[in-house]
């Protein structure tokens, strides 16, 4: 049974008379968390979040860093799952994150575009239809937040993203840089980062298939049915048929999971552990690995006996602590209506703003899990050969430096860095490198973000 689309329901909240604006934010007593809505446009009210680190130093000389955590989907709650199950301070027993990334930086989690997750909106035509769309509505937030505080304005935002999150990232970024010098936004951009993200969807859809055949799980007979799919892709891609391509690329996953027999494709060495009456074919749509990115996570954690499931702690204990969510409103892991509002732009790459964004002096981090196939290493390394940087060809010939865990000598990785252009390749990781891979991932992002925590 599928749940009430959430525009519908805060629209019958709203006839009953709840006045949003009158509770828009609220904060801990101790300060160190705030959260609320910004009407980002008039009736498109979205949801942000922000946690204050306890290592905080309020040094000019070392300035705190803020990481801004955009979620993937597109759809996908980064107040619920990013938070909650990926690099927030509790996990979804509300137990302590040991590898919590707060012990770094502060944390600003949303729920972005409007309607996904706690944000919504009063009518469904204001669903946003382009990523740049989204990153204007998302500066507006910016605004808001930082204009009104000065010791924010003090901290390098680092704008980190997962999956299709990547591509709202870089145009956010370039909205940003925008806002900044027209003098509209009172922020330092510390850089962006770009976790396992879908920057060019047609170079991942073409390393599906040799990777998959690389590590066994396709054979040939299988590579060659999904060859004549890829190349329908490629001409849909050149002609500017994004929506029909969109189309196909469910046709070639579709392909894809009945010749591997279910392979996961947030990590290859695994079956999808999606219950099979919603795999069948008839079940199937476009995009539709895209659509079980929040249920990855939530089989992850099933195999702990203690797992709590995500839905009911946010509809539960995290609608009581934040007081401004509506009784009636539900929330959940990823908006369909926002994932279809989108559906014109979840093809088209974004490479030309991360080109933009080297050049203008941005640093850019891409890092990529090893394991990961939706958005896999393979086709990452593909469409960061496609930059037209004036640094790339010294890049490429640069050898790795190898990345390890703590004082620990097994091998968790490899990085690459030449002037503002940085790259992780995370062994042992998925889609999902923050849950895979905690440990380096918070080196990592100690090192991206510079934290003076970092000693």
């Amino acid at each position: 049974m599928r749940r009430a689309s959430p525009y519908v329901t805060v629209l019958s909240l709203l006839l009953l008379g709840y006045g949003w604006m009158d509770i828009a934010a609220r904060r801990t007593e101790d300060g160190s968390e705030d959260w609320g809505y910004v009407e980002v446009r008039p009736k498109a009210h979205m949801f942000w979040w922000l946690y204050r680190s306890p290592n905080r130093i309020d040094d000019a000389s070392e300035p705190w860093p803020v990481v801004l955590w955009l979620q993937g989907g597109p759809g996908a709650s980064g107040v619920g799952i990013g938070n909650f199950e990926e690099i927030g301070p509790l996990d979804t027993n509300l137990k302590p994150r040991k590898s919590t990334w707060l012990q770094k930086a502060d944390l600003l989690f949303v729920d972005n575009p409007v309607g996904t997750g706690c944000s919504f909106v009063e009518d469904p035509k204001l669903f946003v239809k382009t990523d740049e769309e989204a990153a204007t509505d998302l500066c507006t937030l910016l605004i808001e937040i930082f204009n009104r505080n000065e010791s924010l304005q003090k901290s390098p935002l680092h704008i980190v993203a997962e999956s299709y999150g990547g591509k709202f990232a870089v145009t956010l970024a370039l909205s940003v840089l925008k806002a900044i010098e027209a003098g509209k936004l009172k922020l330092k951009l510390g850089g962006v980062a770009l976790g396992d993200s879908w920057i060019s969807p047609e170079d991942f859809v073409f390393s599906w298939a040799p990777l998959l055949k690389d590590v066994s799980r396709l054979d040939d007979y299988g590579v060659k049915k999904c060859d004549s799919v890829t190349e329908k892709i490629r001409q849909q891609l050149r002609s500017g048929q994004y929506t029909e391509a969109r189309d196909s690329c469910g046709e070639l996953e579709e392909l894809i999971s009945s010749s591997s027999n279910s392979v996961d494709f947030y990590n290859f060495l695994l079956d999808s552990g999606m219950d099979p009456l919603s795999t069948g074919a008839g079940e199937l749509t476009p995009g539709v690995s895209m659509k079980r990115y929040a249920r990855h996570l939530s089989n992850l954690k099933a195999s702990a006996s203690d797992a709590r499931d995500l839905d009911s702690l946010m509809n539960g204990a995290v609608k009581k602590k934040l007081q401004i969510i509506p009784a009636n409103f539900t929330w959940v892991e990823e908006s369909d209506p926002v994932s279809s509002s989108l559906q014109g732009d979840f093809m088209k790459p974004r490479i030309e703003e991360v080109d933009e964004l080297l050049a203008k002096g941005v640093n850019v981090t891409i890092y990529n899990g090893q394991l990961d196939l939706i958005c896999a290493t393979k086709g990452t390394e593909a469409w960061v050969k496609k930059l037209k940087w004036e640094g790339l060809k010294t890049f490429l010939s640069m050898e790795r430096t190898p990345l390890y865990c703590g004082t620990g000598t097994v091998t968790k990785g490899f990085k690459r860095s030449y002037q503002n252009l940085h790259f992780y390749w995370i062994l042992g990781a998925g889609h999902f490198v923050p849950v895979d891979q905690p440990c380096v991932s918070l080196d990592m992002i100690t090192a991206i973000t510079q934290s003076p925590a970092s000693t």
